[in-house]
């Protein structure tokens, strides 16, 4: 089989370039597998055997993702299971990446605590869905893979082993657009868990939230009902970690919050503007006082500069709530 149309996505670093020692199968891709490398760096894919066709990395500082192609675009990869006897996977048709980050939720509350910064697949931030939807348009305009999916991708770790959505060997065969992990026969992986994949697709259809209508199975009804049943109200109000703003005074000291703290983090800000707003009212009203008495140009300055000072209010937080300093 011949290639067609550009092999390497522009801008992507060829530094890890594993085509030349699996050389691997000429296909023309209508499919895009996507995976989480469940890991903080570029991995070593032992040495390229596991590779995929192209990995995506974060640099948090520019707020792009930063890409290494390891085979060309229409190059079988090795990043999936094939079982002797059934279906093609690497081979079938598909172009495969991995992101480099996380679908666990229990391995993203672990890194957070410990200030690791890092991808989680199920809140990609708006930077790294506009990069991946850039390369899903760029393999749609060059490649023809369809920008739909039509596939439920399940939260990690319901999404690994079988799971429901896993596609039999008859839908793999016949199915084209994009796919997870989680979806392909003969792999028992979860990943890429809940990854947003509506709203990449509707990112590289320039912004439109269009998505083929897919009617809900009656198991996707009773996974739903079940995990609003398990993630009850409580549990998450005690185990949802956010980031701490950066301005917060304890944002060094505890920098993964609780709903607790955000909202004591509120209560601070109001109380906050609620004292400086007196305060510039009362100076306000000082000032009538002062330039109705006719007195002179000094002690209006003079005044000016106190209400100044009396206007900046500072607030810290602790664990007894806001206190002015």
């Amino acid at each position: 089989m011949t290639k067609q149309g550009p092999q390497r996505f522009p801008g992507a670093s060829t530094a890890y370039w594993y085509g030349s020692k699996y050389p691997g199968s000429a296909m023309e891709v209508n499919v895009l597998c996507w995976h989480s490398t469940e890991g903080t760096s570029l991995p070593s894919y032992d040495g390229g055997s596991m590779a995929p066709n192209l990995t995506a990395k974060p640099d948090f500082a520019a707020k792009r993702l930063v890409w290494h192609q390891h085979f060309d675009f229409d190059v079988s990869s090795r990043a999936l299971r094939n079982l002797s006897g059934g279906v093609e996977t690497n081979t079938l048709n598909v172009c495969q990446v991995e992101i480099v980050g996380t679908c666990d939720p229990a391995t993203h509350t672990k890194w957070a605590q410990a200030g690791i910064q890092h991808l989680y697949m199920p809140e990609l931030p708006d930077w790294a869905i506009r990069d991946l939807a850039t390369f899903a348009k760029w393999a749609n305009a060059n490649h023809g893979v369809p920008l739909s999916s039509g596939l439920t991708f399940k939260p990690y770790p319901s999404s690994y082993g079988s799971n429901g959505v896993r596609m039999t060997g008859s839908q793999w065969n016949n199915f084209n657009g994009h796919c997870g992990h989680q979806h392909v026969p003969e792999n028992d992986h979860g990943d890429p868990g809940a990854f947003p994949m509506v709203a990449i697709l509707a990112a590289a259809k320039n912004g439109t939230t269009q998505e083929d209508d897919v009617a809900l199975t009656d198991a996707d009804k009773k996974w739903i009902a079940d995990t609003v049943k398990a993630q009850s109200f409580a549990g998450v109000w005690k185990t949802d970690g956010i980031g701490a703003p950066v301005d917060a005074v304890d944002a060094k000291t505890n920098p993964t919050w609780q709903a607790q703290s955000m909202l004591r983090d509120i209560q601070a800000r109001v109380r906050a503007n609620t004292a400086a707003e007196a305060a510039q009212s009362a100076a306000i009203a000082k000032l009538a006082q002062l330039i109705g008495s006719n007195v002179d140009t000094a002690q209006v300055v003079a005044a000016v500069q106190k209400a100044i000072a009396d206007a900046v209010v500072k607030v810290s937080v602790d664990v007894n709530g806001p206190a002015a300093t």
